[in-house]
């Protein structure tokens, strides 16, 4: 597969809290490409993702630490 990276590249990152196995962070990546790609008009091929997982300890929703 050829890449033209002097095209525009949307990078999508998503963070997330661990949990999903190696399957499920595939078809994340895959529906999120799918879906921007459709939604902008852009080959999928031009999207880019990435998934990082944070611990639970890192993250704080109303000012009280998940973890």
């Amino acid at each position: 597969m050829h890449c033209d990276y002097s095209a525009s590249m949307p990078l999508i990152q998503i963070s997330q809290t661990p949990g999903l196995t190696s399957e499920q962070k595939a078809e994340v990546i895959a529906a999120v490409t799918r879906a921007y790609a459709e939604a902008a008009g852009k080959s999928e091929s031009s999207v880019w993702v990435t998934l990082t997982e944070v611990p639970r300890e890192n993250w704080g929703v109303g000012g009280t630490p998940l973890g």
